[in-house]
């Protein structure tokens, strides 16, 4: 499945190793999924990973953060973003994260804000589906 990641996913793989978005990061390291994003949405990774609140919570260090995002990059497929559709959503912030999934061809946004992704269904045909709900459509 190709999937787009909702920075809030991103935040809590780093948050919660042991949950369903860290699950979902392993699983695009064994190659059962397949990540994308665009590099302003990996800029947009960075910028909120990288937050004092969230490295604290999570007990790392900024280098640790920087290994963690590193990695992530490195399994990421990129996604050119060469025309844009905004605006499209209720949260300007989601356009990004809805721009990379529709141009990518994404199967899947992995978001715990489904309501503000709910338009993407229908315009585009990309589901918005929380981490464990795409984890439940993974064969065993």
């Amino acid at each position: 499945m190709r999937l787009v990641l909702d920075t809030n996913v991103m935040v809590a793989a780093i948050r919660s190793p042991a949950g369903a978005s860290a699950e979902i990061i392993r699983l695009s390291h064994k190659r059962k999924l397949r990540l994308l994003a665009s590099a302003t949405l990996a800029i947009e990774y960075e910028a909120v990973c990288f937050r004092e609140e969230h490295r604290n919570a999570a007990s790392l260090t900024a280098l640790e953060v920087g290994v963690f995002l590193n990695a992530i990059i490195d399994l990421v497929e990129p996604v050119p973003i060469w025309f844009l559709w905004r605006p499209q959503l209720r949260d300007p912030e989601d356009e990004l994260v809805l721009e990379a999934a529709v141009i990518g061809r994404a199967g899947a946004i992995a978001t715990f804000n489904l309501r503000d992704f709910a338009p993407a269904q229908n315009r585009f045909g990309v589901a918005a589906m929380t981490p464990r709900e795409i984890l439940r459509t993974l064969p065993p």
